[in-house]
């Protein structure tokens, strides 16, 4: 007797440390995850979608460049679907790179569930076997003394019932046993096949940086070309010029637009005010109309990198000839993060063959970013950014050398020294 009390003593203590344990792994689980929600195999599914559609694009791209007309095409024509099949590169990176994180989280969230497979199978065995033990014990001699022990007909018919409720509940118990160890088996193949994909897309990931590698190889290649043709070079300076002035026109006039909406937004500001005085129910700023005006102290747009290129007249490295820089460029890597140097309003977000992806902010009192030579563009035209929000990545897009960020300052329509305005 002293005995069996000992093995249920012995057993209720193996279930509270499981227990125990489970509610450890449980909270290690949520604090190495997102708290939110779990991963969906349905979210994955759509970021692969998305790749399809980055495959399609890149097709047509390869086969323009594959086409008789592309080898007729200008250098600066050429550079301009060279900068397109960079740009999608870039977009798949970035796609593996989203799908590799959520593989990653998923693979944590099947772990818990095998462990959590396991903490029941083991429950269940030591169950059946707590069982199995009993009634090699006592098994016979109860059901006989059970049987023996009857008063009448009647109570030994329902001894036997009982003794049949017994019998079932010890298969039910070996039934048991036997799903938790196939809902451990299934949840490890699930687990297994989740890493695979995660191997898969890892793959995928290293051949798409290899292309991205050779792509802008290629790319530089052709403005190297381009320098060592004295009369394509010309006409590359002269174009970017002209896109340099018009860029700029464009931008003054993206501000003064932008002025006049926020002149609205504090002309319904002040309506509404009056409108509150009015009905004596107090003041208030309502917001407008979404434009947003920065701090005024600018901060740098990329993290580390040195300044490449100052401000002001230098030796252009393409055209050789000396020119004005109306910025300064950051040398960091490939897909580095660009971020707002302050809060402010989109107003220019775009392609152009000189300086390849770009976009400008507006910031008010007159002051304006720009950030060319983008691999990618994570904001348009209209949307509102915060001060070091990421709002594209660094490339090598339009008339460039090699990965950097252009980068300039405008204050009341004209350029002014970046490095004044930095910290």
């Amino acid at each position: 007797m002293k005995n069996k009390s000992f093995v249920r003593i012995v057993a209720i203590v193996l279930a509270v440390l499981m227990l125990l344990s489970v509610v450890l792994i449980a909270l290690d689980f949520l604090v190495g995850n997102d708290a939110s929600a779990r991963v969906t195999q349905s979210q994955i599914d759509t970021l692969r979608a998305t790749r399809r559609e980055y495959e399609r694009r890149r097709r047509d791209v390869e086969s323009t460049i594959n086409s008789f007309e592309f080898e007729r095409a200008t250098e600066i024509a050429k550079k301009e679907v060279l900068d397109r099949r960079i740009e999608i590169t870039g977009a798949e990176i970035e796609n593996i790179n989203e799908i590799i994180s959520y593989y990653s989280t998923l693979i944590r969230e099947k772990e818990y569930d095998v462990f959590l497979a396991s903490v029941r199978e083991e429950e269940q065995l030591a169950a059946y076997r707590a069982r199995v033990r009993d009634m090699e014990e006592n098994g016979v001699i109860t059901y006989l003394e059970i049987i023996f022990d009857s008063t009448s007909f009647s109570d030994l018919l329902a001894r036997i019932d009982f003794i049949g409720d017994i019998m079932r509940a010890d298969e039910q118990a070996y039934l048991d046993l036997i799903q938790a160890r196939d809902e451990t088996e299934a949840a490890q193949e699930a687990l297994e096949e989740t890493r695979d994909s995660l191997a898969d897309e890892q793959i995928l990931l290293e051949e798409r940086e290899a292309e991205l590698h050779e792509q802008l190889e290629e790319a530089q290649e052709l403005i190297e070309r381009i320098s060592d043709d004295l009369d394509a070079s010309r006409e590359l300076h002269a174009k970017y010029q002209a896109d340099s002035d018009r860029i700029l026109r464009e931008i003054n006039s993206a501000e003064a637009e932008l002025e006049r909406q926020r002149e609205r937004d504090r002309q319904e500001r002040l309506r509404q005010q009056q409108a509150r005085q009015q009905r004596n129910t107090g003041s208030g700023n309502t917001g407008g109309g979404g434009t947003v005006v920065g701090t005024g102290e600018l901060m740098r747009p990329v993290s580390g990198g040195r300044i490449s290129s100052p401000f002001g007249t230098r030796r252009h490295p393409v055209f050789g000839n000396m020119r004005f820089h109306g910025g300064i460029d950051f040398a960091v890597g490939h897909g580095s993060s660009v971020f707002a140097a302050d809060s402010g309003t989109v107003v220019i977000s775009t392609y152009n063959a000189s300086f390849g992806n770009y976009i400008v902010l507006s910031h008010g009192n007159g002051v304006n970013t720009l950030y060319a030579h983008l691999s990618a563009r994570h904001v348009s035209v209209g949307a509102s950014v915060s001060r070091g929000q990421v709002i594209g990545l660094v490339g090598s897009t339009g008339i460039s050398t090699g990965p950097h960020l252009h980068f300039e300052v405008h204050v009341n329509g004209s350029r002014v020294n970046p490095a004044t305005r930095l910290p």
